[in-house]
């Protein structure tokens, strides 16, 4: 039987609660203009006919395609296809490992209980709140003294660099595994389930929503991630990220040239993150509604 709503309309709250309600409102509108207006100019600009980084106006008072078809036509400066297809190479390989690592310490962290978890947990979060770039030297000559900074190897690199500390990490997916009672676990168990099949059978589809977050940050990290990248690859062009090519597009001896171009290829290389999202955020619907389904 369908159930009648009973909430109460806006315009039947008294005056001072429409006003708190009217201004969280506006409020809400004002912050997403804002935040939309660098997003909204990055657009125009990749689609603007004139060269150069100053433009007198906001919108482009003529528009072309030709930024981006200048990204896959003229690789004599940046081989851009290239460095799309290093970057997702190294996206998709830490986007799987990552999740698999964060998803393992989150899960025996939250779940099991062993000698010297606290100590593991506390050395996890202190290690942790250090940046990444703190580190680069020390990677740089590990991964120099592996051999690993020429040829195909590099991309191995940038791959264990990105997904070897991504279980330090864990922290938010644990918080999320802890809101699932245990008494599951117990009931799986006491039913025959192993440790592994409570995992898989019951932890990780009612955990969704955390795994999905996780893989897109995962996915995300080596399209944003420059400084890294960069102290791997050095000079070698033939493996640089899109995050180093762009960059380098607002060098002084091609801002000129190129800035329009930069506009399109931070428009492009949001879609693969996109398209990840929006076949995934499904995920989230179904795990925060599953528990109140009745």
């Amino acid at each position: 039987m369908k159930k009648e709503y009973t909430g109460r309309s806006f315009w039947k709250y008294p005056l001072h609660k429409k006003l708190k309600v009217a201004a969280a409102h506006i409020f809400l509108a004002v912050l997403s203009f804002v935040w939309l207006i660098p997003i909204v100019w990055v657009v125009l600009t990749s689609f603007r006919a004139t060269k150069g980084s100053y433009s007198a106006t906001f919108f482009p008072t003529s528009y072309t395609l030709d930024n981006y078809i200048k990204l896959f036509t003229d690789t004599s400066v940046f081989n851009f296809p290239k460095m799309v297809f290093n970057t997702f190479i190294v996206a998709a390989a830490n986007c799987l490992i990552s999740t698999f690592f964060v998803v393992a310490v989150a899960y025996t962290f939250s779940r099991l209980r062993f000698r010297g978890r606290k100590g593991l947990m506390n050395v996890g979060m202190v290690v942790n709140l250090f940046p990444g770039f703190m580190s680069m030297i020390a990677v740089y000559y590990i991964v120099k003294m592996l051999g690993w900074t020429d040829g195909p190897m590099l991309r191995v690199a940038m791959i264990a660099v990105y997904a070897g500390g991504a279980g330090l990490g864990y922290h938010i997916a644990k918080g999320f595994f802890d809101t699932i009672p245990i008494s599951l676990d117990e009931a799986a168990m006491l039913d025959g389930a192993s440790k592994f099949q409570v995992l898989t059978k019951i932890i990780m589809p009612l955990s969704k929503p955390i795994i999905v977050y996780t893989m897109l940050t995962s996915f995300a990290g080596p399209f944003k991630d420059f400084m890294l990248a960069k102290v791997l690859c050095g000079a070698n062009a033939d493996y640089y990220t899109v995050a180093i090519g762009l960059y380098q597009m607002l060098d002084e001896e091609y801002i000129a040239q190129w800035f329009t171009s930069f506009a399109a290829g931070a428009v492009l290389i949001s879609i693969p993150v996109a398209i990840l999202f929006m076949c995934t955020q499904k995920y989230y619907v179904e795990g925060v509604g599953g528990a109140v389904k009745g």
